[in-house]
């Protein structure tokens, strides 16, 4: 076990790491703004932005994210990290914009009939009432998709050769041959994942806990 954790080794992981979270972070930072978007769109009553939102979350959410990354490696001809980027954003914006549309739909007509009758305009509408009410109700829902997201990194190792946090533990494990070694290496990256999504998963559900205190 000693020859497996040694400085040399844990700093090449945490350099996949590193480049795991980044690729996610930046994903999922820009899928959540284009996500709302979708969302307000696709269930705005202005039939070309519903059309164009519509066309786009059902044609992307129901290709799977593999594919898309070989679509924008090919034909994008992007860097490598930029590709997994650029297909994380492209899927993952589709999936948000149809949870947004789902939490938008839940908020009840009587507190949109009040605030028209408050004289909010549509705007403020949205954004005073609607989706503070909506972000509410997605949270859970949005926590599993962000989780999907980092796990899902483990796919550009294999398809465009990112070394992010598998990628590194497969170069690592060229190293040693012995069953219970790659065992070790394997649980590492597992318990490494688990932390990571179970730290997020908690901190959101304290999040939506506070919400529903409020």
């Amino acid at each position: 076990m000693s020859e497996i954790f040694t400085l040399v080794n844990m700093k090449f992981l945490l350099v996949g790491l590193r480049t795991t979270l980044y690729i996610s972070a930046v994903s999922l930072l820009l899928s959540t703004i284009i996500g709302c978007v979708l969302g307000v769109m696709r269930n705005s009553k202005i039939l070309p932005l519903k059309f164009v939102a519509s066309i786009y979350i059902e044609v992307v959410r129901n290709i799977p994210n593999l594919l898309w990354i070989f679509v924008v490696f090919l034909l994008l001809k992007l860097k490598s990290i930029p590709t997994g980027i650029f297909s994380f954003t492209l899927f993952t914006s589709a999936a948000i914009g149809e949870i947004v549309r789902g939490g938008l739909n839940s908020v009840g007509k009587g507190q949109i009939e009040a605030s028209k009758s408050q004289g909010f305009t549509a705007l403020q509408r949205l954004i005073y009432i609607v989706l503070p009410q909506a972000f509410r109700k997605i949270i859970p829902t949005l926590v599993s998709q962000f989780i999907t997201v980092i796990k899902d990194t483990s796919f550009l190792w294999a398809i465009v050769a990112i070394e992010e946090l598998t990628g590194r533990a497969t170069i690592l494990m060229g190293q040693y041959y012995r069953i219970d070694q790659v065992f070790i290496l394997y649980g590492l990256l597992a318990v490494t994942y688990f932390i990571i999504n179970f730290g997020i998963s908690t901190g959101f559900r304290k999040i939506q806990k506070r919400f529903n205190e409020v």
